[in-house]
């Protein structure tokens, strides 16, 4: 009987004990788990620079050296990004000399690839391009281009090409597009021997305008009335004169007679 009193106890003290302890004791807390970024949207860039402008040669160009496929590559699978410069059909159809239509296959590929940076680069970012000399494009090597800020506005040098960014077709990280009004053209490609820009048309000397004929008979009719009055005045003295002489003759005739 004592025995039994006992484990009765005993278990209701430890239920009561178990009761209390799990009050007390509160579950660990678990951190949220951030959200994975958001992946960049994907930028077709065939279909851009088709609706974008008029840069169906380029295209082309971009599309049979399969150039395209490794800017498209550098826009969506990496964590630089890509910059293109675009020219315009105009900057091609413009282009005599020098010629793309000599070109290889590998010369034409390289100048596609020089048409873009293996970064993204925005308007701003282009101010301190200009101060750190030559970039590298995606040609590699010796293919480099030169930019310049000027009050805002982009100049690219290539050597053989000084144009400008007149436009920016789509100018969000990671694809920057620019349009230029010139055919980028490599000095690798096309050599050192660039042809001087003609410089501009001297202005032609205004010679003075020689006396006209006109002019001349009127100085001469100017003139003529002024002659004319000093012949009188002089012609009329010597009139005078010989008055006076024949006049002084006669009377001293007259006095001798």
């Amino acid at each position: 009987m004592e025995f039994s009193v006992i484990f009765i106890l005993s278990n209701t003290l430890l239920l009561l004990s178990s009761s209390a302890f799990a009050k007390t004791a509160s579950p660990p807390s678990l951190s949220p788990t951030p959200a994975p970024a958001p992946a960049p949207d994907f930028v077709n860039l065939t279909q851009l620079l088709t609706v974008a402008g008029p840069f169906h040669t380029f295209l082309n160009y971009l599309k049979s050296t399969k150039v395209i496929e490794t800017f498209q590559n550098q826009a969506n699978n990496t964590e630089e990004g890509i910059t293109i410069f675009v020219p315009k059909d105009k900057a091609f159809s413009d282009l005599k000399k020098p010629s793309l239509s000599k070109l290889t296959n590998d010369q034409i590929k390289q100048v596609a690839l020089f048409h873009a940076l293996p970064h993204f680069y925005s308007l701003a970012d282009f101010k301190n391009l200009s101060e750190t000399g030559s970039t590298p494009t995606f040609a590699g090597g010796d293919y480099t281009l030169n930019f310049t800020d000027d009050s805002g506005t982009v100049h690219i040098s290539s050597g053989w090409s000084i144009t400008k960014v007149t436009s920016a077709v789509h100018s969000t990280d990671p694809v920057a597009i620019y349009q230029v009004d010139k055919v980028l053209l490599p000095e690798a490609i096309f050599g050192t021997d660039i042809p001087p820009v003609p410089a501009p048309a001297p202005t032609p000397d205004i010679a003075p305008a020689a006396d006209s004929p006109t002019q001349q008979s009127s100085d001469s009719r100017s003139s003529s009335p002024s002659l004319s009055h000093d012949f009188s005045s002089s012609y009329k003295i010597m009139s005078y004169g010989i008055l006076a002489n024949l006049a002084l003759a006669t009377f001293g005739v007259m006095l001798i007679l």
